[in-house]
């Protein structure tokens, strides 16, 4: 693919769109495309690809059939007025994607999430000549894609995470965010952690045995507080959350062979 060295700018398609639903737009296309254009632009992106969820992952749901089940339990009691306002949205967001395939790369793959894209691209950014990587999304999930070469920018809060500043964002080394996640779950996917085990805990824990999978190996741990004992009894918890939440080693297996043969095409 011609022009691909340089900066990359990776969009998390959904997740920009919700700018304009919280905003009760329905009329949003081309004012998405010139966010795209303004941003690319403010880092000196040549290159714009778009990630985009088309379903829930069919990878995690098989690992755990709860995965995302809170939000559709959320969308099954909207009023006939809110489901509405989400059918005109979405409609709008689907012709929002035609207009920027048009301009950009856009991969959309069903039963695929936006975040296995980005993370696939961020694991093959060598192979794909994607020098220096800007990630928009306001979820902090993609934020276990932080490296050298690779930041976020959260058009919520309008902070910017990178390796240099992560400690102003993080008690945690980048490399153990992982394991961070693994041991205090993802609420808003319905992804349980170790009942008992909030953010200090977590961290504590880290530092005193290292990441997820020494906790595991040390398991059992000592200690007579309940939390203790819950992490001994659910160990297999973060076995299964490192499946679910570790995004860079298991991109592909929840992307499939043949979707990565196709970006592969359209990449190299």
């Amino acid at each position: 693919m011609e022009g691909m060295a340089g900066r990359t700018l990776v969009v998390d398609a959904l997740n920009l769109a919700f700018r304009w639903k919280h905003a009760g737009r329905t009329d949003f296309r081309n004012d998405y495309v010139a966010t795209v254009v303004s941003l690319a632009a403010s880092y000196k992106c040549s290159n714009v690809i778009i990630t985009a969820d088309w379903g829930s992952s069919t990878y995690r749901k098989d690992i755990l059939p709860e995965y995302k089940q809170n939000r559709k339990e959320k969308y099954d009691q909207q009023t006939e007025e809110e489901a509405q306002a989400f059918k005109d949205f979405f409609e709008e967001y689907e012709e929002t994607l035609e207009l920027l395939a048009e301009k950009y790369t856009v991969l959309r793959f069903k039963g695929v999430e936006a975040d296995d894209l980005a993370a696939h691209l961020v694991k093959q950014k060598t192979k794909y000549k994607l020098d220096e990587i800007w990630l928009i999304s306001s979820d902090r999930d993609w934020d276990l894609l932080i490296q050298e070469g690779v930041s976020r920018f959260s058009y919520v809060t309008r902070k910017e995470v990178t390796i240099e500043n992560w400690s102003e964002h993080y008690n945690v080394a980048p490399e153990e965010y992982i394991s961070f996640k693994c041991l205090t779950g993802d609420k808003g996917d319905n992804v349980p952690g170790i009942t008992g085990i909030g953010p200090k805990r977590a961290e504590q824990l880290i530092k005193d045995y290292g990441d997820a999978m020494t906790i595991y190996d040390n398991v059992p741990i000592p200690g007579h507080y309940k939390y203790i004992q819950e992490l001994n009894a659910n160990a297999d918890v973060l076995l299964k959350n490192y499946e679910l939440m570790d995004l860079v080693t298991y991109c592909d297996d929840a992307i499939g062979k043949d979707n990565i043969s196709e970006i592969q095409g359209r990449m190299v």
